[in-house]
């Protein structure tokens, strides 16, 4: 990881709405999030790697890093 890569990214539940600050794994997507208000299941939108890149306000940090996600 370079010192560049931004851990933190707010997910914006599309359902509720409710926004969330999380810190993303260094090295791998995250495939799914529970949003902890309406408790929907949270997977990426087509073409999207992870639940990060589709509703967060940063892209994982494999994507920022432009490498291939795990």
């Amino acid at each position: 990881m370079n010192e560049s890569t931004v851990l933190g990214s707010v997910i914006t539940c599309p359902h509720c709405g409710h926004r969330q600050r999380e810190i993303m794994p260094a090295d791998a997507c995250q495939f799914f999030y529970e949003c902890p208000k309406c408790n929907t299941l949270l997977r990426p939108k087509p073409g999207d790697c992870c639940v990060f890149c589709s509703y967060g306000s940063m892209p994982c940090p494999p994507v920022q890093q432009q490498k291939s996600c795990r």
